[in-house]
């Protein structure tokens, strides 16, 4: 069950919904400002809420509940089959953790958002888009490398606190697709979490009807939050 708590909040106006969209999207923004630490964010994520930017929201849409929190429990997971073939394929790549953006991230970025989603509506991709969403004041983020030869091929933007590990984006070498680098970097964050003793990986919200968002569902056993209570799915 999750905590309760009484929470300051602001709702967005109704918009297309980026996921679905023939619905409507509203979203709970947090305006209490005493909960923007990592401590604070780690229960709202036990909540259902999410970061983008310095902002924590929660979608709170009137005629729709599509978007569930999804959450892996470390200790519990299971790679299947193609998860341990995408595993193993990408051995030959070298994985650090940085704690600070770099130049080459931005490079990075640019070219897999104009390659890869120029359909969405993160096109065209700007520096002021990149940090707005990425770079968070009260918790800065981490960076998950992942190097070829010391060439950079992909990036995982990952929230730390003292239970959780948060997968907030990751973004690759177009060039790279064969390697499979989103996959690879899920793993590597839940191989991180396990490393560093944490409990719980967050992949943010699973959209079942929404193709680019149902790969979250791939990752056994996980957990959904449906209304207020965290539900175990084998």
């Amino acid at each position: 069950m999750t905590e309760e708590v009484l929470l300051k909040v602001g709702l967005t106006p109704q918009h297309t919904c980026s996921y679905l969209g023939d619905r409507q999207e509203q979203l709970l923004v947090l305006m209490d400002h005493d909960l923007l630490s990592p401590q604070g964010y780690e229960r709202l994520l036990t909540a259902g809420f999410r970061r983008s930017g310095n902002d924590i929201y929660r979608p709170h849409c009137p005629d729709c509940s599509a978007c569930q929190s999804l959450r892996i429990d470390v200790s519990r997971f299971r790679a299947n089959r193609r998860q341990t073939r995408i595993w193993q394929r990408n051995q030959d790549l070298q994985v650090e953790l940085s704690y600070h953006d770099k130049p080459q991230y931005y490079e990075l970025y640019e070219r897999y958002i104009s390659e890869r989603h120029a359909d969405g509506s993160m096109y065209p991709p700007t520096f002021g888009q990149y940090s707005s969403f990425l770079h968070c004041n009260w918790m800065p983020p981490v960076y998950l490398e992942c190097r070829h030869n010391g060439r950079l091929i992909a990036v995982a933007v990952t929230d730390l606190m003292q239970h959780s590990l948060s997968a907030m984006y990751t973004f690759f070498d177009p060039d790279e697709a064969n390697r499979s680098l989103g996959v690879f970097a899920i793993l590597s964050q839940i191989v991180l979490a396990e490393r560093t003793g944490r409990n719980w990986v967050y992949l943010g919200y699973l959209v079942e009807h929404c193709r680019k968002m149902r790969y979250k569902s791939e990752y056994h056993p996980h957990q959904l939050l449906v209304g207020k209570e965290w539900k175990n799915i084998p």
